[in-house]
């Protein structure tokens, strides 16, 4: 490490601004696949910049994240950027000359308000949006459409003082994210695309990284069924999401759960009290997980992005991937009116790119 490990050098060509663990796997496998060289010091070509959440399990996956990226040889500098109510002003501060300099911001997660501020300071000519979920899908669809940045669980919903006051910066990141004479886009991922805004290149994720440094895995005979945060986004009714995971677990022959990082412990417990399955909390982005293994020989996941991404980690394994659909009866009365559409298309999508099967509860 240089002498001020996690700390860009003056010169560094490429900032990367991240805020989950998938978004620091999905710059990894962006520079992986682009061939960014790993220089640490003052010559480094790209910085990873963590801006870290408060949630424990969120800041632990991507302590493992950090690590692993520091293997690599690129450089990390963590930000406890949501530390109390000054913090977002040191960080923004700290970071504003870096900005200033680079020649390419890659960032994960372009609905992030945090990300739009940082926007709003840089000059830098080459943009790049690597993977934050299927969420990149709606991202793309509202630009190319023109329309304000808005995450989809919240689409349709009322627009709060929050909002309002935020929208100028909101207006000009989507402005710095639209290419332009002097500006180049780039779209990092594994999700399908089907309304390439103009100008923008999309570059497919083929988690070609991910292959090279993990696994084979040992295959399991049994099922391993993958959770989803929904009922924690006020999307989908708890009652209802127990039933259907206690349902699929006794049809599929499922042993252990893999929790979404943002699933509450009264619901895990619940589940594992209800359901009889193993809950695991893994430790890295699901991904590495299942390529590291040991994995079930079926993989069972409600729609959400590793019906896309871990057909992709597991090819060549014979592991199957399968996905339920969320049943509109499931949908919470303070559910977005555009979630049935929006997880309906994350399944449609992932079944026609990866041949998925299908399966619904009970069966």
């Amino acid at each position: 490490m240089s002498p001020r490990a996690g700390h860009p050098g003056p010169a560094a060509r490429t900032l990367a601004f991240v805020e989950s663990p998938v978004q620091l796997l999905n710059v990894l496998e962006w520079a992986h696949a682009g061939g960014v060289p790993a220089r640490e010091g003052a010559g480094a070509e790209l910085t990873l910049v963590v801006l870290a959440p408060t949630d424990p399990m969120t800041r632990g996956q991507l302590r493992r994240m950090a690590d692993l990226a520091r293997d690599e040889g690129y450089e990390v500098r963590w930000e406890e950027a949501r530390g109390g109510t000054t913090a977002p002003f040191h960080t923004v501060g700290a970071l504003a000359g870096a900005l200033r300099r680079a020649h390419r911001i890659v960032m994960g997660d372009p609905f992030s308000r945090y990300v739009q501020l940082l926007l709003t300071i840089t000059r830098a000519p080459e943009l790049v949006v690597v993977d934050d979920g299927t969420a990149t899908m709606e991202f793309v669809a509202q630009l190319a459409r023109g329309e304000r940045l808005v995450r989809w669980h919240r689409k349709g919903g009322p627009r709060g003082p929050r909002d309002l006051l935020f929208a100028p910066v909101s207006a000009t990141a989507r402005r710095r994210l639209t290419p332009s004479g002097g500006r180049r886009v780039e779209i990092f991922s594994a999700m399908p695309v089907t309304e390439t805004p103009d100008g923008v290149t999309v570059t497919a994720n083929e988690f070609a990284w991910t292959r090279a440094r993990f696994g084979p895995p040992r295959v399991t005979r049994t099922a391993d069924l993958v959770g989803t945060s929904l009922v924690e986004t006020g999307v989908v009714d708890a009652d209802r999401y127990v039933a259907a995971v206690q349902s699929l677990a006794k049809a599929h022959g499922a042993t252990r759960y893999f929790a979404h990082r943002r699933e509450s412990t009264p619901k895990l417990h619940r589940l594992a009290t209800e359901t009889g399955l193993e809950v695991v909390r893994p430790d890295l982005p699901l991904e590495l997980i299942a390529r590291r293994g040991p994995i079930g020989s079926t993989v069972l996941s409600f729609p959400s992005t590793v019906v896309h991404t871990l057909p992709l980690a597991l090819k060549g394994t014979g592991v199957r991937v399968a996905v339920c659909d969320i049943d509109p009866t499931w949908l919470t009365a303070h559910a977005s009116p555009r979630a049935q559409g929006f997880l309906s298309g994350v399944t449609v999508t992932a079944r026609d790119t990866h041949r998925l099967t299908t399966v619904v509860p009970g069966t």
